[in-house]
């Protein structure tokens, strides 16, 4: 009897031992597109609160950086799935990059401009002209309002155009007027900043004056479309599953607490405000399912970026979008 509950024990650890990969899960590795912060709550919750795993899926979440490109590192076998903005994939596409789009975060690009509000408001695109606006040249900020200043009819010698970088002090001796920001991280932390000096701010954002330059998006590549269909699902489903739980705001102190635990160089009243904001860009109505890829917003940034000489030829790319359900 002994012997026999022995040999049993013994092939029953045989079998585990020599089944690894599901004890663990799938292994799956995914590139953020830049560093742990607010921005990426749902990536975070989605990892921290077991929906890739309840998938079956062991996904370790990378940040991102310059130099830790998603799209290349999905090129190269390093990644497979990661993040990045549409000006990104397009250019990506444009070199002939075999990659697609399965799932839209930012319904809202965050990249807007922030100028204090002693300054008349831009109720118009018209409202611009005389102001002193800075840019990052080289940046997707440049493109877009290249496209607005086009579409306005506004020359360069209507306005004044300045270079700027990460170092905020131009605009708060008032050197630069308008200034571009990040809505939901930089845009948060400077507005914060100027009403402890007793000053309001408005920002202009691109899309209300019906510029939609699509941000951050889940990609892949076309080898793991096709070789790994379930794999794909099985990921989005969870991710997006995830980002959900993240924006709801019943679900705001949780989320606060596990995007602290990987972003601790902002205080929780920052934090807070950037989750605020990040959630009205990811899910600016109850009813737009997070994911959901705007197919005109794509089409329209291919259409600017060819306009402004950033790629060589259209790419299509409305064929490289893909809405998994």
């Amino acid at each position: 009897m002994r012997k026999t509950l022995f040999l049993g024990l013994f092939f029953l650890w045989v079998i585990v031992s020599a089944t690894p990969s599901l004890a663990k899960g799938t292994q799956v590795k995914y590139r953020l597109k830049w560093l742990f912060n607010t921005s990426v709550a749902g990536d975070i919750y989605a990892d921290v609160k077991g929906y890739f795993g309840k998938a079956g899926l062991n996904v370790k979440v990378k940040e991102g950086s310059p130099e830790k490109n998603a799209i290349n590192e999905l090129e190269l076998g390093y990644a497979d799935f990661g993040v990045a903005s549409a000006d990104q994939v397009i250019r990506a596409l444009d070199k002939g990059a075999k990659i697609f789009v399965i799932a839209q975060l930012f319904q809202v690009n965050p990249m807007q401009w922030i100028y204090r509000a002693d300054q008349p408001e831009i109720k118009t695109l018209e409202d611009l002209k005389g102001r002193n606006i800075g840019i990052t040249f080289g940046g997707n900020d440049e493109t877009i309002m290249n496209t607005i200043l086009a579409k306005a009819g506004i020359t360069k010698k209507d306005v004044t155009i300045t270079g700027v970088r990460f170092d905020f002090i131009p605009f708060f001796k008032k050197k630069v007027d308008v200034w571009p920001v990040y809505r939901n991280s930089q845009g948060v932390i400077l507005k914060s900043k100027l009403a402890r000096e007793g000053e309001s701010v408005y920002f202009f954002n691109p899309a209300d004056f019906g510029v939609n330059f699509v941000a951050n998006s889940v990609i892949t590549s076309e080898a793991m479309l096709k070789n790994k269909p379930d794999l794909v699902e099985k990921f989005l489903n969870a991710l997006l599953k995830g980002w959900e739980a993240a924006m709801d705001p019943a679900n705001e102190a949780k989320t606060l607490k596990v995007v602290k635990k990987r972003d601790k160089g902002i205080n929780d009243d920052i934090r807070k405000k950037q989750l605020n904001v990040t959630r009205n860009l990811v899910k600016p109505s109850v009813s737009i399912k997070i994911g959901t890829i705007d197919m005109a917003a794509w089409q329209q940034t291919e259409t600017i970026m060819l306009k402004e000489k950033q790629i060589k030829k259209p790419v299509d790319i409305k064929s490289h979008l893909i809405q998994i359900k």
